[in-house]
């Protein structure tokens, strides 16, 4: 697939890919690791699509130097994995598993070895098990007992690690998993999870004072956002908008960047004690942008129990998701948060973007993904055109390295460069990988690898 010359990147851009450790390790039983509410949620029986766990995932752990080398083969210059919390706290808090840390260490001194950058991110929604049955992210002792993680990993890792993220998308853990019931560890609170958004804000905040304390790199957290599309012209289905774009994107950035919690929710405040928004407050070095796709809203049917209703947004190509295709909305998204929060926001990294469709290998055994290929190039220029338009962003990862386990979806949804047979773990760099290494060596100045 043809597509016209990428605009220049800066020198020093950082090009990366992420995954997840549950979506993509597997390994449950290894080396001492404890569960996980996702382990609990996966085999509970109905919660996952296809039935599947993340039991193998892709075995990533065992496979780990296999990925690195297509890392190094694609040319990024980054790759952000999660650490799996019980693997290196099997009960959540007390006995470190030296064995867990082993595998971390073996992962980023790999990286290393081949002029990567680990990107560390410390939640990506894999409480451990024991913590949920003591409360979860409803019980404000967990935010300690995540700064207590911290503490131990940094204290690994801390001299090796070049970008630190404590929390990727606390608001779709709050939504998802604690107010519809569709993720772990599906609770279905609506608006009365707002501590579990507290809790994990004051838990980031005590996790920078951790990380800070042990290890010279920056700090980030990684937030999901939406830009907000109002249908309908209406004060009710403006005021429906202004009441969305408050939760999604301003609750978990307002308090962050010193301006405590917006108010027009009328969310129970409560849990939120003398001192709690100082910690949370904490200096950020860079601010962690996962888009996706922009958000259609409206007012509700009256007797709703929320102030918006979501609505599908149509003259855009879908992906196999069903999420409307939009560059337009990451431009609008970036330029939305530089006016927004002015002098206060940090540089930004676009820690996720990406794209499912149904990749499949052709009779030769090639994994064409011309739509993938269009969506990221799509995705750069926007970032790029909002760079233009003044915004500090200094990187951009794709979502994702591998096809893997795609949470409720199971095996059923494909966001990877590179196609994995689930049946055999075979890895197959897609068309999309194959272009991506050429816009990262032109960008890098350097022949592709």
């Amino acid at each position: 697939m043809q597509t016209a010359p990428m605009p220049d990147f800066p020198t020093g851009f950082r090009w990366g890919v992420s995954t997840s450790a549950y979506q993509i390790e597997g390994a449950a039983d290894a080396d001492g690791r404890g569960p996980s509410i996702w382990d609990t949620f996966a085999h509970s029986p109905g919660r996952v699509l296809d039935g599947s766990t993340g039991d193998v995932a892709c075995d990533h752990y065992h496979r780990y130097a296999e990925d690195v080398a297509l890392m190094a083969g694609l040319g990024v210059t980054a790759y952000r994995f999660s650490v799996a919390w019980p693997r290196v706290l099997p009960a959540g808090t007390g006995r470190v598993n030296a064995a867990g840390l082993d595998f971390y260490e073996r992962l980023v001194d790999e990286l290393l070895g081949h002029g990567i950058d680990p990107v560390a991110t410390l939640f990506h929604w894999d409480l451990p098990e024991p913590l949920e049955e003591a409360g979860g992210w409803l019980n404000r002792d967990t935010a300690h007992r995540f700064a207590e993680y911290a503490d131990v990993v940094a204290a690994r890792l801390g001299d090796r690690v070049k970008l630190w993220i404590t929390l990727n998308e606390p608001f779709v853990h709050m939504s998802l998993g604690h107010g519809t019931g569709e993720h772990a560890p599906g609770r279905t609170l609506l608006f009365d999870a707002f501590p579990v958004a507290h809790h994990q804000l004051l838990g980031h905040g005590l996790a920078v004072a951790a990380l800070r304390a042990r290890s010279s790199s920056p700090v980030a957290i990684a937030n999901n956002y939406s830009p907000v599309r109002v249908l309908g012209d209406g004060a009710a289905d403006g005021a429906a908008g202004h009441a969305y774009e408050a939760l999604h994107n301003r609750l978990f950035t307002d308090p962050l960047l010193g301006r405590g919690y917006p108010t027009e929710l009328g969310f129970d405040t409560t849990v939120v004690r003398d001192g709690d928004l100082d910690v949370i407050a904490a200096p950020l070095d860079v601010l962690g942008v996962n888009y996706y796709n922009p958000t259609g809203v409206r007012a509700p049917e009256e007797g709703s129990p929320l102030p918006f209703e979501l609505v599908p947004l149509t003259g855009y190509p879908r992906t196999a998701f069903d999420w409307p295709v939009a560059p337009d909305g990451l431009r609008d998204l970036l330029g939305w948060l530089h006016r927004q929060y002015g002098s206060d926001l940090p540089p930004i990294q676009i820690t996720e973007s990406g794209c499912a469709y149904d990749d499949t290998p052709d009779a030769d055994g090639r994994v064409p993904d011309p739509d993938r290929i269009a969506y990221l190039d799509g995705h750069l220029r926007a970032v790029r055109a909002a760079m233009a338009d003044g915004v500090d962003v200094t990187g951009y990862f794709v979502w994702s390295l591998l096809d893997n386990w795609e949470w409720a979806e199971g095996f059923t949804k494909r966001f990877g460069l590179v196609h994995v047979d689930f049946a055999t773990g075979a890895r197959t760099p897609k068309s999309s990988y194959s272009w991506l290494r050429e816009v990262i060596a032109a960008a890098r100045r350097e022949p592709p690898r």
